[in-house]
Protein backbone atom coordinates (compact mmCIF):
# COMPACT_ATOMS: atom_id res chain seq x y z
CA UNK A 1 0.00 0.00 0.00
CA UNK A 2 1.45 3.29 -0.92
CA UNK A 3 2.47 5.58 1.59
CA UNK A 4 0.52 9.02 1.90
CA UNK A 5 3.15 11.69 2.43
CA UNK A 6 0.84 14.96 2.77
CA UNK A 7 0.64 14.23 6.68
CA UNK A 8 4.38 13.71 7.20
CA UNK A 9 4.81 16.82 5.33
CA UNK A 10 2.68 18.85 7.19
CA UNK A 11 4.01 17.86 10.45
CA UNK A 12 8.09 17.95 9.27
CA UNK A 13 7.89 21.63 8.47
CA UNK A 14 5.75 22.27 11.94
CA UNK A 15 8.12 20.60 13.99
CA UNK A 16 11.47 22.47 11.73
CA UNK A 17 9.49 25.68 10.26
CA UNK A 18 9.81 24.59 6.88
CA UNK A 19 7.83 25.00 4.29
CA UNK A 20 6.29 22.62 2.38
CA UNK A 21 8.11 23.56 -0.90
CA UNK A 22 11.06 22.71 0.28
CA UNK A 23 9.74 20.09 1.66
CA UNK A 24 8.68 18.54 -1.69
CA UNK A 25 11.73 19.92 -3.44
CA UNK A 26 13.99 17.49 -1.08
CA UNK A 27 11.67 14.55 -1.39
CA UNK A 28 11.45 14.51 -5.44
CA UNK A 29 15.58 15.27 -5.64
CA UNK A 30 15.94 11.97 -3.27
CA UNK A 31 13.75 9.49 -5.00
CA UNK A 32 15.73 11.01 -8.47
CA UNK A 33 18.93 10.23 -7.20
CA UNK A 34 17.99 6.37 -6.43
CA UNK A 35 16.17 6.68 -9.48
CA UNK A 36 19.64 7.20 -11.41
CA UNK A 37 21.50 4.68 -9.36
CA UNK A 38 18.57 1.93 -9.79
CA UNK A 39 17.65 2.59 -13.59
CA UNK A 40 21.23 4.25 -14.74
CA UNK A 41 22.30 7.92 -15.04
CA UNK A 42 22.14 8.37 -18.51
CA UNK A 43 18.51 8.07 -18.69
CA UNK A 44 15.45 10.81 -18.47
CA UNK A 45 14.37 10.44 -15.58
CA UNK A 46 11.84 12.87 -13.73
CA UNK A 47 10.18 12.81 -10.34
CA UNK A 48 7.01 14.07 -9.34
CA UNK A 49 4.60 15.23 -6.32
CA UNK A 50 1.05 14.20 -6.88
CA UNK A 51 -1.07 16.23 -4.38
CA UNK A 52 -4.09 14.50 -4.41
CA UNK A 53 -2.53 10.56 -3.61
CA UNK A 54 0.17 12.22 -1.72
CA UNK A 55 2.85 9.98 -3.89
CA UNK A 56 5.92 10.85 -5.67
CA UNK A 57 5.75 9.32 -9.22
CA UNK A 58 8.55 8.55 -11.48
CA UNK A 59 8.58 9.10 -15.52
CA UNK A 60 11.11 8.17 -17.89
CA UNK A 61 11.01 9.75 -20.60
CA UNK A 62 11.09 8.48 -24.42
CA UNK A 63 11.62 9.87 -28.30
CA UNK A 64 8.77 8.90 -30.63
CA UNK A 65 10.39 7.22 -33.60
CA UNK A 66 9.79 4.61 -36.30
CA UNK A 67 12.91 2.38 -35.40
CA UNK A 68 14.58 2.19 -32.35
CA UNK A 69 17.87 1.79 -31.83
CA UNK A 70 17.79 2.74 -27.86
CA UNK A 71 15.20 1.34 -26.16
CA UNK A 72 16.31 3.58 -22.74
CA UNK A 73 16.03 6.78 -24.84
CA UNK A 74 13.35 5.66 -27.81
CA UNK A 75 10.14 4.01 -28.03
CA UNK A 76 8.19 3.25 -31.17
CA UNK A 77 5.15 4.63 -32.32
CA UNK A 78 2.50 1.90 -32.40
CA UNK A 79 4.17 1.83 -28.57
CA UNK A 80 3.95 4.88 -27.83
CA UNK A 81 -0.15 4.75 -29.15
CA UNK A 82 -0.82 2.05 -27.00
CA UNK A 83 0.04 4.84 -23.67
CA UNK A 84 -1.49 7.47 -25.76
CA UNK A 85 -3.68 6.88 -28.63
CA UNK A 86 -2.63 10.49 -30.05
CA UNK A 87 0.67 10.02 -29.97
CA UNK A 88 2.86 10.88 -33.22
CA UNK A 89 6.49 10.97 -34.28
CA UNK A 90 8.78 13.50 -32.71
CA UNK A 91 6.94 13.27 -29.45
CA UNK A 92 8.09 12.67 -26.44
CA UNK A 93 6.49 10.23 -24.12
CA UNK A 94 7.08 9.91 -19.90
CA UNK A 95 6.38 6.30 -19.13
CA UNK A 96 5.80 5.55 -15.26
CA UNK A 97 8.38 3.69 -13.35
CA UNK A 98 7.52 1.40 -10.72
CA UNK A 99 8.88 2.48 -7.52
CA UNK A 100 8.43 -0.55 -6.05
CA UNK A 101 11.73 -1.69 -7.62
CA UNK A 102 13.86 0.03 -5.24
CA UNK A 103 15.58 -1.89 -3.04
CA UNK A 104 16.81 -1.22 0.78
CA UNK A 105 19.91 0.18 -0.80
CA UNK A 106 18.16 2.40 -2.33
CA UNK A 107 15.52 3.72 -0.02
CA UNK A 108 18.72 4.40 2.10
CA UNK A 109 19.85 6.62 -0.49
CA UNK A 110 16.89 8.27 -0.96
CA UNK A 111 16.91 8.99 2.82
CA UNK A 112 20.37 10.36 3.43
CA UNK A 113 19.36 12.93 0.63
CA UNK A 114 15.99 13.58 2.23
CA UNK A 115 18.23 14.22 5.55
CA UNK A 116 20.50 16.13 3.95
CA UNK A 117 18.22 18.38 2.28
CA UNK A 118 16.11 19.14 5.08
CA UNK A 119 19.32 19.86 7.20
CA UNK A 120 20.21 22.80 4.86
CA UNK A 121 16.82 24.40 4.79
CA UNK A 122 16.51 24.44 8.25
CA UNK A 123 19.72 25.87 8.60
CA UNK A 124 18.80 28.76 5.76
CA UNK A 125 15.60 29.65 7.82
CA UNK A 126 17.77 29.71 11.45
CA UNK A 127 20.23 32.26 9.27
CA UNK A 128 17.45 33.90 7.77
CA UNK A 129 15.93 34.24 11.45
CA UNK A 130 18.71 35.49 13.27
CA UNK A 131 20.33 37.79 10.57
CA UNK A 132 16.64 39.90 10.62
CA UNK A 133 18.04 40.08 14.49
CA UNK A 134 21.32 41.23 14.13
CA UNK A 135 22.10 44.32 17.01
CA UNK A 136 19.09 43.11 19.15
CA UNK A 137 19.61 41.45 22.43
CA UNK A 138 18.64 37.52 22.85
CA UNK A 139 18.79 35.41 26.02
CA UNK A 140 19.61 32.05 26.31
CA UNK A 141 21.80 29.09 29.05
CA UNK A 142 25.34 28.59 29.08
CA UNK A 143 25.28 25.27 27.81
CA UNK A 144 29.35 24.89 27.99
CA UNK A 145 32.91 26.01 27.78
CA UNK A 146 35.58 25.94 25.15
CA UNK A 147 38.68 27.70 25.44
CA UNK A 148 37.46 30.61 27.17
CA UNK A 149 34.30 31.35 25.35
CA UNK A 150 31.32 30.38 25.99
CA UNK A 151 28.72 28.56 24.05
CA UNK A 152 25.12 29.74 24.90
CA UNK A 153 21.41 27.92 23.74
CA UNK A 154 19.55 30.50 22.27
CA UNK A 155 16.80 28.32 21.19
CA UNK A 156 16.62 26.97 17.43
CA UNK A 157 20.84 27.41 17.97
CA UNK A 158 24.00 27.61 19.59
CA UNK A 159 25.52 31.23 20.27
CA UNK A 160 29.07 31.99 20.73
CA UNK A 161 30.15 34.81 23.25
CA UNK A 162 34.11 35.08 22.46
CA UNK A 163 36.24 35.70 24.77
CA UNK A 164 36.99 39.36 23.91
CA UNK A 165 33.13 39.95 23.81
CA UNK A 166 32.94 38.95 27.70
CA UNK A 167 33.59 41.75 30.50
CA UNK A 168 36.26 40.64 32.32
CA UNK A 169 34.97 40.99 36.00
CA UNK A 170 31.68 38.86 35.17
CA UNK A 171 31.49 34.80 35.82
CA UNK A 172 28.94 32.24 34.72
CA UNK A 173 28.19 29.12 35.29
CA UNK A 174 26.58 26.00 33.35
CA UNK A 175 22.87 26.48 33.62
CA UNK A 176 23.16 30.19 34.45
CA UNK A 177 20.70 32.90 32.50
CA UNK A 178 22.67 34.90 30.57
CA UNK A 179 21.53 37.81 27.67
CA UNK A 180 23.71 39.35 24.59
CA UNK A 181 23.65 41.64 21.90
CA UNK A 182 23.67 39.68 18.34
CA UNK A 183 26.59 40.95 16.62
CA UNK A 184 27.03 39.04 13.60
CA UNK A 185 25.73 35.44 12.21
CA UNK A 186 27.87 33.50 9.83
CA UNK A 187 26.74 30.58 7.71
CA UNK A 188 29.24 28.40 7.56
CA UNK A 189 29.55 24.42 7.31
CA UNK A 190 28.80 23.48 10.36
CA UNK A 191 25.47 25.63 10.28
CA UNK A 192 24.84 29.23 11.31
CA UNK A 193 27.11 30.81 14.20
CA UNK A 194 25.84 33.75 15.66
CA UNK A 195 27.90 35.42 17.68
CA UNK A 196 27.06 37.64 20.93
CA UNK A 197 28.79 40.32 22.26
CA UNK A 198 28.63 42.16 26.33
CA UNK A 199 31.42 44.23 26.06
CA UNK A 200 30.70 46.54 23.43
CA UNK A 201 28.86 50.33 23.68
CA UNK A 202 25.74 48.55 21.54
CA UNK A 203 24.95 46.65 24.07
CA UNK A 204 24.73 49.49 26.99
CA UNK A 205 22.56 51.71 24.50
CA UNK A 206 20.20 48.30 23.75
CA UNK A 207 19.25 47.87 27.25
CA UNK A 208 18.38 51.75 27.95
CA UNK A 209 15.70 51.15 25.08
CA UNK A 210 14.51 48.02 26.37
CA UNK A 211 14.39 49.92 29.68
CA UNK A 212 13.44 53.97 29.41
CA UNK A 213 9.94 54.00 26.98
CA UNK A 214 10.98 57.55 25.87
CA UNK A 215 13.51 56.66 24.32
CA UNK A 216 11.93 53.98 22.67
CA UNK A 217 8.87 56.44 21.55
CA UNK A 218 11.94 58.65 20.39
CA UNK A 219 11.55 61.25 22.64
CA UNK A 220 15.10 60.89 24.53
CA UNK A 221 17.72 60.27 21.87
CA UNK A 222 20.86 58.50 22.71
CA UNK A 223 23.69 60.44 21.17
CA UNK A 224 26.76 58.13 21.97
CA UNK A 225 28.06 56.35 24.02
CA UNK A 226 31.70 54.88 25.78
CA UNK A 227 32.90 51.81 27.82
CA UNK A 228 35.08 50.49 29.53
CA UNK A 229 33.88 47.29 30.41
CA UNK A 230 33.19 46.02 33.84
CA UNK A 231 34.85 49.87 35.04
CA UNK A 232 32.87 52.64 33.79
CA UNK A 233 30.63 53.98 31.17
CA UNK A 234 29.20 57.15 29.47
CA UNK A 235 26.31 57.87 27.81
CA UNK A 236 24.94 61.18 26.02
CA UNK A 237 21.60 61.90 25.92
CA UNK A 238 19.04 64.72 24.35
CA UNK A 239 15.43 65.16 24.58
CA UNK A 240 13.49 66.69 21.39
CA UNK A 241 10.53 68.01 23.79
CA UNK A 242 11.10 70.93 26.45
CA UNK A 243 8.86 69.08 28.56
CA UNK A 244 11.04 65.91 28.95
CA UNK A 245 14.71 65.71 31.17
CA UNK A 246 16.70 63.51 29.17
CA UNK A 247 19.02 62.49 31.67
CA UNK A 248 16.02 62.07 34.59
CA UNK A 249 14.38 60.04 32.49
CA UNK A 250 16.71 57.57 31.68
CA UNK A 251 17.42 57.66 35.74
CA UNK A 252 13.95 57.10 36.85
CA UNK A 253 12.03 57.13 39.23
CA UNK A 254 14.52 56.85 42.32
CA UNK A 255 17.05 55.50 40.03
CA UNK A 256 15.02 52.42 39.16
CA UNK A 257 15.59 52.61 35.58
CA UNK A 258 19.64 53.07 35.12
CA UNK A 259 19.80 50.86 38.44
CA UNK A 260 17.95 47.06 36.30
CA UNK A 261 20.67 48.45 33.50
CA UNK A 262 23.58 48.72 36.33
CA UNK A 263 22.56 44.99 37.57
CA UNK A 264 22.19 43.36 33.94
CA UNK A 265 26.41 44.94 33.56
CA UNK A 266 27.06 43.77 37.34
CA UNK A 267 27.79 46.65 38.97
CA UNK A 268 29.19 48.84 35.57
CA UNK A 269 29.34 52.54 36.86
CA UNK A 270 27.43 54.82 34.50
CA UNK A 271 27.61 58.21 33.98
CA UNK A 272 24.51 59.92 32.07
CA UNK A 273 25.09 63.39 30.70
CA UNK A 274 23.70 66.05 28.59
CA UNK A 275 24.46 66.50 25.33
CA UNK A 276 25.36 69.55 23.61
CA UNK A 277 26.20 70.89 19.69
CA UNK A 278 29.14 73.20 21.68
CA UNK A 279 32.33 71.14 21.51
CA UNK A 280 33.20 73.01 24.27
CA UNK A 281 30.30 72.47 26.86
CA UNK A 282 29.70 69.11 25.60
CA UNK A 283 33.67 68.00 26.59
CA UNK A 284 32.60 70.19 30.39
CA UNK A 285 29.97 67.81 30.70
CA UNK A 286 31.39 64.55 29.71
CA UNK A 287 34.64 65.50 32.15
CA UNK A 288 32.28 65.58 34.69
CA UNK A 289 31.86 65.66 37.87
CA UNK A 290 35.51 67.78 38.06
CA UNK A 291 34.45 71.40 37.56
CA UNK A 292 36.06 72.98 34.24
CA UNK A 293 37.85 76.44 34.35
CA UNK A 294 37.97 77.23 30.39
CA UNK A 295 38.21 75.68 27.70
CA UNK A 296 40.34 76.00 24.19
CA UNK A 297 39.41 74.94 21.55
CA UNK A 298 41.77 74.03 18.74
CA UNK A 299 39.81 73.44 15.36
CA UNK A 300 42.32 72.67 13.08
CA UNK A 301 43.99 69.79 15.12
CA UNK A 302 40.20 68.80 16.40
CA UNK A 303 41.86 69.00 20.13
CA UNK A 304 41.00 70.79 23.02
CA UNK A 305 42.77 72.12 25.87
CA UNK A 306 41.35 71.84 29.21
CA UNK A 307 42.08 74.04 31.87
CA UNK A 308 40.68 73.18 35.60
CA UNK A 309 41.46 73.87 39.17
CA UNK A 310 44.64 72.05 40.62
CA UNK A 311 42.61 70.32 42.94
CA UNK A 312 40.46 69.14 40.25
CA UNK A 313 43.06 67.48 38.05
CA UNK A 314 42.82 63.48 39.64
CA UNK A 315 38.85 63.93 39.38
CA UNK A 316 39.41 65.14 35.69
CA UNK A 317 41.34 62.27 34.60
CA UNK A 318 39.94 59.84 36.82
CA UNK A 319 41.50 56.26 37.94
CA UNK A 320 44.14 55.34 34.93
CA UNK A 321 43.60 57.84 32.82
CA UNK A 322 39.61 56.34 32.51
CA UNK A 323 37.42 59.35 33.18
CA UNK A 324 39.31 61.47 30.36
CA UNK A 325 40.08 58.61 27.79
CA UNK A 326 36.07 57.98 28.18
CA UNK A 327 34.98 62.09 27.51
CA UNK A 328 37.14 61.74 24.63
CA UNK A 329 35.67 58.63 22.68
CA UNK A 330 32.25 59.47 23.67
CA UNK A 331 33.11 63.53 21.85
CA UNK A 332 35.74 62.58 19.61
CA UNK A 333 37.69 65.06 20.42
CA UNK A 334 41.17 65.09 21.75
CA UNK A 335 41.19 66.21 25.09
CA UNK A 336 44.65 67.89 27.03
CA UNK A 337 44.06 68.43 30.42
CA UNK A 338 46.25 71.49 32.57
CA UNK A 339 46.04 72.87 35.72
CA UNK A 340 45.08 76.26 36.28
CA UNK A 341 48.80 76.75 37.79
CA UNK A 342 51.01 74.85 35.05
CA UNK A 343 49.25 76.44 32.40
CA UNK A 344 50.13 79.97 33.37
CA UNK A 345 48.74 83.56 33.29
CA UNK A 346 50.09 84.28 30.03
CA UNK A 347 47.94 82.02 28.04
CA UNK A 348 45.44 83.20 25.44
CA UNK A 349 42.10 83.97 26.82
CA UNK A 350 39.20 81.55 26.34
CA UNK A 351 35.95 81.64 27.61
CA UNK A 352 34.58 78.84 29.76
CA UNK A 353 31.79 76.78 28.88
CA UNK A 354 29.48 77.95 31.73
CA UNK A 355 30.78 81.85 30.50
CA UNK A 356 29.88 80.98 26.84
CA UNK A 357 26.45 79.61 28.58
CA UNK A 358 26.16 82.95 30.55
CA UNK A 359 27.08 85.09 27.64
CA UNK A 360 24.21 83.69 25.52
CA UNK A 361 21.60 83.99 28.34
CA UNK A 362 22.30 87.76 29.01
CA UNK A 363 22.22 88.42 25.06
CA UNK A 364 18.79 86.91 25.70
CA UNK A 365 18.11 88.93 28.45
CA UNK A 366 18.66 91.84 27.31
CA UNK A 367 16.78 91.71 23.76
CA UNK A 368 13.93 90.84 26.21
CA UNK A 369 14.55 94.30 28.33
CA UNK A 370 15.09 96.00 24.55
CA UNK A 371 11.35 94.64 23.53
CA UNK A 372 9.72 95.18 27.33
CA UNK A 373 11.26 98.90 27.19
CA UNK A 374 9.91 99.59 23.72
CA UNK A 375 6.68 98.08 25.17
CA UNK A 376 6.60 100.70 27.42
CA UNK A 377 7.35 103.80 26.07
CA UNK A 378 4.32 102.93 23.79
CA UNK A 379 2.22 102.69 27.00
CA UNK A 380 3.56 106.12 28.25
CA UNK A 381 2.99 107.79 25.21
CA UNK A 382 -0.80 106.56 25.50
CA UNK A 383 -1.51 107.22 28.86
CA UNK A 384 -0.03 110.81 28.36
CA UNK A 385 -2.41 111.83 26.05
CA UNK A 386 -5.45 110.42 28.13
CA UNK A 387 -3.58 112.60 31.03
CA UNK A 388 -3.87 116.01 29.20
CA UNK A 389 -7.14 115.74 28.47
CA UNK A 390 -8.36 114.97 32.45
CA UNK A 391 -6.18 118.45 33.17
CA UNK A 392 -7.99 120.37 30.81
CA UNK A 393 -11.34 119.23 32.09
CA UNK A 394 -10.16 120.09 35.50
CA UNK A 395 -9.42 123.49 35.14
CA UNK A 396 -12.21 124.60 33.34
CA UNK A 397 -14.16 123.50 36.16
CA UNK A 398 -12.35 125.83 38.62
CA UNK A 399 -11.87 129.07 36.48
CA UNK A 400 -12.86 131.39 39.03
CA UNK A 401 -10.55 129.83 41.85
CA UNK A 402 -8.33 130.45 39.06
CA UNK A 403 -9.13 134.49 38.89
CA UNK A 404 -8.74 135.06 42.28
CA UNK A 405 -5.61 133.14 43.12
CA UNK A 406 -4.56 135.64 39.76
CA UNK A 407 -6.04 138.77 40.98
CA UNK A 408 -3.80 138.65 44.49
CA UNK A 409 -0.56 137.47 42.80
CA UNK A 410 -0.41 140.08 40.26
CA UNK A 411 -1.05 142.64 43.47
CA UNK A 412 1.75 141.18 45.34
CA UNK A 413 3.94 141.36 42.62
CA UNK A 414 3.06 145.13 41.90
CA UNK A 415 4.17 145.57 45.48
CA UNK A 416 7.41 143.43 45.30
CA UNK A 417 8.81 144.78 42.03
CA UNK A 418 10.41 148.13 43.16
CA UNK A 419 12.20 146.91 45.74
CA UNK A 420 13.88 143.92 43.55
CA UNK A 421 14.71 146.67 40.29
CA UNK A 422 16.54 148.15 43.55
CA UNK A 423 18.85 145.28 44.46
CA UNK A 424 19.09 144.56 40.30
CA UNK A 425 20.55 147.80 40.09
CA UNK A 426 23.01 147.17 42.49
CA UNK A 427 24.11 144.04 41.69
CA UNK A 428 24.64 145.21 38.02
CA UNK A 429 27.03 147.89 39.05
CA UNK A 430 29.90 145.46 40.75
CA UNK A 431 29.59 142.72 37.98
CA UNK A 432 29.66 145.30 35.11
CA UNK A 433 32.91 146.53 37.04
CA UNK A 434 34.42 142.82 37.57
CA UNK A 435 33.99 142.46 33.60
CA UNK A 436 35.96 145.39 32.38
CA UNK A 437 38.67 144.67 34.82
CA UNK A 438 40.12 141.83 33.33
CA UNK A 439 39.37 143.73 29.80
CA UNK A 440 41.79 146.07 31.06
CA UNK A 441 43.83 143.85 31.83
CA UNK A 442 44.42 142.23 29.22
CA UNK A 443 44.81 145.84 27.13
Amino acid sequence: MPVNLSHLIDQVGRDKGITKEVLIDALEAAVMKAAEKRFGANKDIEAHYQEESGEIELFLFKDVVETVTDEDLEISLEDARELDPESVLGDVLGVKLDSKKFGRIDAQTAKQIIIQKVREAERNVVFNEFSDKKGEIVSGVVHRFERGDIIVDIGRTEALLSKKEQVRREGYRQGDRIRGLIVDVCNDVKGPQVMLSRAQSAFLIKLFQMEVPEIYEGIVEIKGAAREPGERAKIAVMSHSADVDPVGACVGVKGSRVQAVVQELKGEKIDIIHWSEDPAIFVKNTLSPAEISRVIVDEEEHAMEVIVPDDQLSLAIGRKGLNVRLAARISGWKIDIHTESDFGDDSPAALSPDEVLKKEMAAMVASEEADSDAAAAEAEAASSGDTDEVSTSGADGGDEAADDTADKSEEAQGEVEPAEEDKEDKETAPSAEAEAGPDTGSE
